[in-house]
């Protein structure tokens, strides 16, 4: 359903990473916002990272020393923002004699370390000895040197849903599944035709602002709008995982280099399974929403495996694959004929001609997109001049007040639950799992065992507080416990979403 007011300061087109950080940060400096996604919040680009909060070390190479520090200054504010979502990891980096010399690892290090400042919970690097220290352990006898340096891990589409939340928490209208059919400027205002694609209904609201930011299909939303897109170019690049059985113990990542000089994360993920990535596959045009779903491709895969295969002593093949999963990353097109070295910068383009203001987004990382939306914001300020100053670099996000080893304080608190229940309800939602959990004393309190630690209740609030529809929006968004379910077990669930929706009509 949509309900959104018909005159609105702020439509923002785009439910990814980017949309959900400009929406939340508009609406918490007095905006009146809304947002519309064609599909799931975070179901394309955004849920299809590396999972990384990373300064990017591989962009010193290409000397873009602004966009690693500033990826490095925003590590330790997410950790801040969102200490249930962001947590901290070590990254072994193995070097090989036919790779770039040691030296340049020593000196990329060096220069990661000084660009950022000093955080106790991200340890600067060092070098190891990969045959006796325990990081070797579980690589092959191609290698005996390396280095270790931090980074970190992220709940990538549950980071998107936060902002949403965040952003919904200071006013702003949030729609998914509603795509903008149309937008014309008239009387200096947008006038935009949104149409939910569930229900076919159609409202048209007023804004005095646009802001695009809808990823690989940032130029479709200029054809949208009838702007010319003229010297306005994104390079589609498509990056592919794949997750397989947990291939070494230990909490440590790996970062490999190929013989073809690009790198592989090799990371743990979801306790029991590693996760592989990524490609970079040049595209010539985003994938299509109704059509199939975008997936790595048996040349991708073998890739992985080779890479794989080339430093660890458990060898992996293609049938091995758990699961995959794949996304297009929108880059500004800088003319690079190679996909790796393509710029990770944005590029935020104001088209005022004729009237009110519309933003684009172009490119952009996960890890830099509170900077965007403030930046963003910043362009638009000349049109909404009585907008509030920056607030989200201190602010934490929905579910980020927790304390350290706050699952066992779930368990204390709620002593009769389920320890698997409990410790998934702290990872996705972190302090809100009391909102889910408020009275609750036995498991039957919860509803519904659906396995692997989801109950009905917390579906129950997925639906109605994190705009969740269909199973795939729960099993592979806002959990990854499709990882885990078999078909009887999915086949529970969607029939209790369905007869809940349907019983809500």
């Amino acid at each position: 359903m949509i309900d959104a007011p018909k005159d609105i300061d702020l439509l923002v087109i785009g439910g990814g990473i980017n949309g959900a950080g400009i929406a939340c940060d508009a609406a918490g400096r007095g905006l009146k916002v809304a947002l519309c996604e064609q599909g799931d919040l975070a179901s394309q680009t955004s849920s299809a990272s590396s999972k990384l909060i990373h300064g990017g070390l591989r962009y010193l190479e290409h000397y873009e020393f602004r966009l690693v520090r500033e990826s490095l200054a925003e590590r330790s504010t997410l950790l801040n923002k969102a200490p249930h979502l962001v947590h901290p990891m070590r990254f072994v980096l193995p070097h090989h004699p036919t790779m770039r010399p040691a030296w340049m690892l020593s000196l990329g290090l060096f220069l990661y370390d000084r660009l950022a400042k000093f955080d106790p919970r991200l340890p600067r690097s060092h070098r190891l000895n990969l045959r006796t220290d325990f990081e070797g352990q579980a690589l092959n006898e191609s290698v005996d040197a390396g280095f270790v340096y931090s980074d970190c891990w992220v709940d990538d589409a549950r980071l998107v849903v936060a902002n949403a939340k965040n952003a919904q928490a200071h006013g702003a209208y949030i729609y998914t599944r509603t795509k903008a059919i149309k937008a014309v400027r008239e009387n200096g205002q947008w006038v935009v035709t949104l149409k939910n694609l569930l229900t076919d209904r159609v409202v048209v609201v007023h804004a005095k602002a646009l802001v695009n930011a809808a990823g690989p299909w940032t130029l479709d939303v200029l054809k949208t709008c009838d702007v010319n897109a003229k010297g306005k170019q994104l390079r589609l690049v498509k990056g592919s995982h794949m997750v397989v059985d947990r291939l070494y113990e230990g909490d440590q990542a790996y970062i490999v280099q190929n013989d073809d000089g690009r790198i592989v994360f090799v990371i743990p993920y979801q306790n029991d399974f590693t996760l592989i990535g990524t490609t970079e596959i040049m595209m010539n045009a985003p994938p299509q929403l109704q059509g199939d779903r975008l997936d790595i491709s048996e040349q991708e895969t073998q890739y992985l495996c080779e890479t794989v295969n080339s430093y660890f002593k458990k060898s992996i093949l293609p049938k091995d694959k758990v699961w995959s999963f794949a996304g297009v990353r929108p880059l500004f097109d800088d003319a690079s004929s190679n996909a790796s070295q393509v710029t990770r910068e944005y590029v935020l383009d104001l088209d005022v001609q004729n009237g009110p203001p519309l933003l684009s987004v172009f490119g952009g990382k996960m890890t830099t997109y509170r900077q965007l939306a403030e930046k963003a914001l910043h362009q638009l300020k000349p049109f909404f001049p009585n907008m509030d100053k920056p607030w989200t670099a201190k602010a934490v996000l929905p579910g980020g007040d927790v304390e350290d080893n706050f699952a066992q304080h779930l368990k204390h608190v709620y002593p009769n639950l389920d320890e698997k229940t409990l410790s998934g309800m702290a990872k996705r939602h972190g302090e809100l799992a009391h909102a889910i959990l408020d009275g609750a004393e036995i498991m039957k309190d919860l509803g519904q065992n659906f396995g692997h630690g989801l109950c009905a209740q917390e579906v129950v609030y997925m639906m109605d507080h994190e705009w969740a529809v269909e199973p795939d929006d729960i099993l592979w968004r806002r959990s990854k416990l499709g990882l885990k379910f078999d078909a009887p077990q999915k086949e529970e669930l969607t029939t209790f979403m369905k007869n809940r929706i349907e019983s809500s009509v």
